[in-house]
């Protein structure tokens, strides 16, 4: 049986780059020419580049956001010799709602978009580019458990790690810096 855990070093390394997104504005992924032949159509595209306006976890915008799950899901899925060219597109696309759901409900009264993002996402997704079968699961599956029914694959399921990890270790970094850098300062005001 294949060792199927990450070493203490790889976990380091995960909680390393999904906390900094430098590396992300830096475009550090670039550099890996097996991802970018999976999914240079959708990052170098208007839509996918527009979604840098978009705050997503903490301080970590939208793209940035999509970019580290994208990645993440793709060197799990490498590392354990899975379907690894999917989980790269559908981890660039899972959030393609193109909108800030932080002030969404008040602007729309839709106030649930942890329930409805994935459909938004999918709907966005497939008017702008070409995606298997799998892919769509996986963008539309994303939310599970909060969502009922679970992905297809066990691709899928990696797409749900990796946004889970990536969300909670960017939010937990902006509160680690207000607390060390923000916390207590009186305003100039």
């Amino acid at each position: 049986m294949e060792n199927m855990h990450l070493t203490r070093e790889e976990r380091e390394e995960a909680f390393r780059w999904a906390e900094d997104s430098s590396w992300v504005e830096r475009e550090d992924y670039r550099e890996d020419p097996d991802y970018m032949d999976c999914v240079k159509d959708i990052i170098d595209s208007p839509v996918f580049q527009s979604m840098d306006q978009f705050m997503q976890h903490g301080d970590t915008t939208c793209k940035a956001h999509c970019i580290k799950v994208s990645y993440m899901g793709y060197c799990i899925c490498r590392k354990f010799s899975w379907e690894y060219a999917e989980v790269a597109r559908a981890g660039l696309l899972h959030d393609l709602f193109l909108y800030d759901w932080h002030t969404h409900a008040k602007e729309t009264g839709e106030h649930f978009h942890g329930f409805t993002h994935p459909r938004t996402a999918l709907d966005n997704a497939v008017k702008y580019y070409e995606l298997t079968e799998k892919e769509k699961d996986m963008i539309l599956r994303h939310m599970w458990p909060l969502t009922p029914i679970p992905p297809k694959s066990r691709e899928g399921m990696v797409i749900i790690y990796s946004d889970k990890f990536c969300g909670l270790v960017e939010t937990v970094a902006r509160i680690k810096r207000w607390i060390l850098f923000g916390f207590g300062k009186k305003s100039a005001a």
